[in-house]
């Protein structure tokens, strides 16, 4: 059986668990050790980060390659669109949400769960946020366009990629607005046994979550602060937030490979 290391409120692990389920393929589901060594996670995931996938003596990290092995290996149903135009429409569309949506909803999540910022500093960067996801579902609502899914005629990697983020924002007050082409996408989507299955575990795992704030200010659990995240922070407010959490170290950076 496939072991998948992930985190169930991850959006990229969670878009490898709705491909898995949707191909009906079995996995275990395990998170690794993120709050101390895990020899067995870091040599299967370089940068130590979820979600990693062990198919028998074959290791793949980085959720974007996970869904392309799965898709060479288990080909049907497949996920990705036929043709090579469309093909590359939802890649741009998975792209777009992995470097750029994914980092509002971390950033909500390190001040509201993790309180980075509190009081007037806490409430303009999640107004910023809120902003920055309204111009995101307008972008994702032009995409959408007339289509049932984001994949065309059937759900497929464009709708498994739009639809962690759409959720994790939802969680946060920030949902499509009503009415919109947008939300019924959503309610579609959570419909399927793939997708309410992957936002159960989610839900299930949001309380012990909520207790890691403690452990950030203490330093015992960092946060990575990497790529478009580090961006977010520096470009909508949050440069003492990153300034802190280097002085206090906890905020880390990418690994440096050994």
């Amino acid at each position: 059986m496939l072991k998948l290391y992930e985190h169930p409120l991850s959006p990229y692990a969670q878009k490898v668990k709705i491909a898995l389920e949707e191909k009906n393929v079995a996995f275990e589901a395990t998170i690794p050790n993120l709050f101390g060594s895990d020899p067995a996670f870091e040599a299967a995931s370089p940068r130590r980060e979820v979600p990693c996938l062990i198919d028998g003596d074959v290791q793949v990290f980085d959720s974007t390659i996970i869904l392309e092995y799965l898709e060479d290996k288990w080909p049907k149903p497949p996920m990705l669109p036929a043709e090579p135009a469309e093909r590359a429409r939802v890649r741009m569309l998975e792209e777009l949400c992995d470097t750029y949506y994914e980092a509002i909803n971390w950033a909500l999540a390190e001040i509201r769960f993790f309180r980075r910022a509190t009081g007037d500093a806490a409430e303009r960067l999640a107004a910023r946020a809120g902003e920055q996801i309204a111009g995101v579902h307008a972008w994702l609502e032009r995409q959408l366009g007339s289509r049932t899914w984001f994949n065309g005629a059937t759900f497929g990697w464009g709708d498994l990629s739009v639809v962690p983020y759409v959720n994790g924002s939802a969680g946060f007050g920030f949902a499509p607005p009503a009415g919109s082409r947008l939300a019924a996408w959503a309610d579609r989507a959570r419909e399927r046994s793939s997708v309410a299955r992957t936002m159960e575990a989610a839900l299930a795992a949001m309380p012990a979550f909520e207790q890691v704030g403690s452990l950030i200010e203490s330093g015992t659990f960092v946060r990575e602060y990497r790529d478009h995240r580090l961006e977010w922070m520096m470009r909508s407010g949050g440069r003492d937030i990153v300034l802190e959490g280097m002085e206090k170290k906890n905020i880390r950076f990418a690994v440096e490979l050994r």
